[in-house]
């Protein structure tokens, strides 16, 4: 088997940490640019491996993005601000890193590279109620995140060598960890508070793993032919819930936890719809972990990582 050369912007973030070791593991060479805004260390344990190649720069960077892509047979650009929070905050780097760092790579693509990216289901916006959103609904985006990751997915797949997925609302421990996703978020509460007050309850959206996100990857390369030139969402089709029953799913694991529902605030991404994840699981795509695994993980994973900088406990 030929060893690929591939190129990881962003590789040390929530989804980049897991996918990283899979790829060195399936024995390709990997080249992360990162420039570690975060802080956080996940990728420590890769330096062993002769095949992982670390730089430490800005996804923006041109000379160092152009140095980072040469010879690469597969380009994934993970490099992004994530989330809608993060993006309304800092509005110019989400567009520079979003949407003009990814254009940055298609416009210093070398020939025959080809390029995996992530986009976001929560470009659904509202959804269509009780229909499912596939990869022909219309696009609604509301956030800057979901405008800019949209926008990007229409560049990147305006070129040939090209093939995307619409990620579904991600969970998961991870080493480069994420507390503010909704289930992370959600399960937080209920180890630490055992109480949590939900408002748009019946708001609807669709959960993934974030191994099974990385290991997307990995069948995406192994498919490529198949999945060229289109989009893919890429969730759990046993998991399209709202809010309320999301509740349920942690209660029925940690039966102390309790909830309820209050008009006390909106969602500004008004993600609410359910998707069909038919068109990538009819090329033999499946996930691995099921939501009720996610969850179970995160409780263990939060006996490590609670956040107890400020308090005396």
């Amino acid at each position: 088997m030929i060893m690929l050369d591939i190129l990881v912007t962003g590789g040390a973030g929530y989804i980049g940490s897991t996918l990283v070791p899979l790829l060195l593991s399936k024995g390709c060479r990997v080249t992360v640019l990162d420039n570690f805004f975060y802080g956080q260390n996940p990728l420590l344990e890769c330096c062993a491996n002769p095949n992982f190649t670390i730089i430490n720069a800005d996804a923006r960077n041109e000379s160092a993005v152009r140095e980072a892509m040469k010879g690469k047979d597969y380009i994934i650009p993970l490099a992004a601000l994530a989330g809608f929070p993060i993006c309304d905050k800092e509005a110019c780097s989400a567009y520079s890193i979003n949407l003009d760092a990814v254009k940055m790579i298609l416009r210093l693509r070398e020939k025959g590279q080809r390029i995996i990216f992530p986009c976001t289901n929560s470009g659904y916006g509202l959804g269509e109620g009780e229909k499912f959103c596939t990869e022909e609904s219309p696009i609604k985006p509301i956030s800057i995140y979901g405008k800019s990751k949209v926008e990007a997915e229409a560049a990147v797949l305006s070129e040939s060598g090209t093939t995307a997925f619409r990620f579904a609302t991600l969970f998961g421990a991870s080493p480069r960890m994420r507390t503010d996703l909704l289930v992370n978020d959600f399960v937080y509460r209920a180890v630490f508070d055992r109480t949590l007050i939900v408002f748009e309850g019946s708001f609807k959206r669709n959960y993934l793993h974030v191994r099974d996100a990385a290991g997307a990857f990995w069948f995406a390369i192994e498919n490529f032919e198949k999945m060229e030139g289109g989009t893919h969402n890429c969730g759990l089709s046993d998991s399209n819930l709202s809010k309320i029953e999301l509740c349920e799913k942690i209660k029925n694991i940690l039966p102390k936890f309790v909830y309820i529902e209050a008009p006390v605030g909106q969602d500004p991404d008004k993600r609410n719809y359910i998707v069909s994840n038919e068109k990538l699981e009819s090329l033999g795509w499946r996930p691995s972990y099921s939501l009720d695994d996610g969850i179970k993980e995160l409780v263990k994973a939060y006996q490590i990582i609670k956040n107890n900088k400020y308090s005396n406990i």
